[in-house]
C-alpha cells in the first residue's frame, strides 16, 4: 500500500506563494505518475499539474509560468512551488499518485486560502 500526507498550505495574500510538499511511503516503487489536483467548494476536483517518474510534466492552463511541480524520487516526495496567487487559486489541494496498474492513491488534502 501506498501512503500520501500532503503539507504546506494555509493563507496567503494575492501575490504571494506558497509551497506544497507530499511525503509517500509505502511501496513507492509500484508508483508511476505523481501530481497535485484541487477542488474548490462548489466545483470538481481539477488537475493542477502532473509528474512522471522521468520527469515529464503537465500543467492546467490556470497556472502555467505561475506553479512549478517537482519530483524526488530518492525521498519519494513530489512539491508543488505556486508564486503569483490569486483568490481563483483558493482551494484544497490534494497529492495525487497513480501506480502502475492505473490505480489513483489520494492524500486527505490541505488547504490553500488566497484572500487579502
Amino acid at each position: 500500500q501506498v501512503q500520501m500526507e500532503e503539507s504546506g498550505g494555509g493563507l496567503v495574500q494575492p501575490g504571494g506563494s506558497l509551497r506544497l510538499s507530499c511525503a509517500v511511503s509505502g511501496n513507492t516503487r509500484s508508483i508511476n505518475r505523481m501530481g497535485w489536483y484541487r477542488q474548490a467548494p462548489g466545483k470538481q476536483r481539477e488537475l493542477v499539474a502532473h509528474i512522471t517518474g522521468s520527469g515529464n510534466t503537465n500543467y492546467a492552463d490556470s497556472v502555467k509560468g505561475r506553479f512549478t511541480i517537482s519530483r524526488d524520487n530518492a525521498n519519494n516526495t513530489v512539491s508543488l512551488q505556486m508564486n503569483t496567487l490569486k483568490p481563483e487559486d483558493t482551494a484544497v489541494y490534494y497529492c495525487n499518485a497513480r501506480n502502475n496498474w492505473g490505480i489513483d492513491i489520494w492524500g486527505r488534502g490541505t488547504q490553500v486560502t488566497v484572500s487579502s
